[in-house]
């Protein structure tokens, strides 16, 4: 505002902004609304986002009615770390406040909150997706260790019931070795077996040292008791 004062000879804000709007121009959404620039200058990505440097304008205008337009048409919703990464500003007070206004609704997923759309339909979808992408990403970095779903948990340990000893084995050392350091522990505790277990099934993979058509090696297991003939 000082630097269009000075450029027009006037120190009154409501001649600048009447010589903007005869122009047509769109305000900040970074930095307070600080910044303007005129219609013809910003050019739009498929965000419906664009920037100078360091300062970024809306198709949708406000700070507020962007974060509401990219909720709202989201696949999967968004935590407010992520909307802030994709809209390079502190998206918290805004999302908070669409809340309270019922522009936005939001839901606990993973013990953060996920602000999706007011409409029933659309967030359920929404949820679900959220959801799905969530356990695939579990999957992808290892279910064991982190912070995993109650549901997905139940599930892990069913298809573990389900392995015969030496699929519970190997599959034990898979998520070990997804892990790295402690995660023989943290594997056995996750799954209820003993940690020695667990570094047999990773020495096993690592190594190749496996019958493929066994349980167990030769000789393994306990060994066969021998009938006494009666005298």
């Amino acid at each position: 505002m000082p630097e269009l004062q000075e450029a027009l000879g006037t120190d009154v804000d409501v001649t600048v902004f009447r010589k903007l709007k005869e122009l047509g121009y769109r305000t900040s959404y970074s930095h307070r609304r600080a910044y303007y620039t005129l219609k013809d200058i910003a050019l739009f990505n498929d965000l419906g986002l664009w920037a100078f440097r360091s300062v970024w304008f809306s198709r949708y205008g406000t700070l507020i009615n962007t974060c509401e337009a990219f909720v709202s048409g989201s696949e999967a919703g968004y935590f407010a770390e992520e909307l802030d990464n994709v809209l390079h500003v502190e998206t918290k007070a805004a999302l908070l406040n669409l809340f309270r206004g019922s522009r936005v609704g939001r839901e606990e997923v993973t013990g953060r909150y996920l602000y999706c759309s007011v409409d029933a339909e659309v967030r359920q979808d929404q949820l679900a997706t959220r959801q799905s992408q969530e356990w695939n990403a579990a999957v992808g970095r290892g279910v064991i260790g982190g912070a995993v779903p109650d549901e997905l948990r139940a599930r892990i340990i069913l298809y573990f019931s389900l392995l015969d000893e030496k699929q519970r084995r190997l599959y034990a050392g898979l998520e070990s070795l997804k892990l790295g350091h402690g995660g023989d522990r943290k594997v056995a505790e996750f799954l209820g077996i003993e940690a020695h277990t667990v570094a047999r099934g990773r020495e096993q993979l690592l190594s190749g040292d496996f019958e493929h058509d066994r349980v167990r090696k030769p000789g393994a297991g306990r060994k066969p008791v021998e009938k006494k003939r009666p005298k």
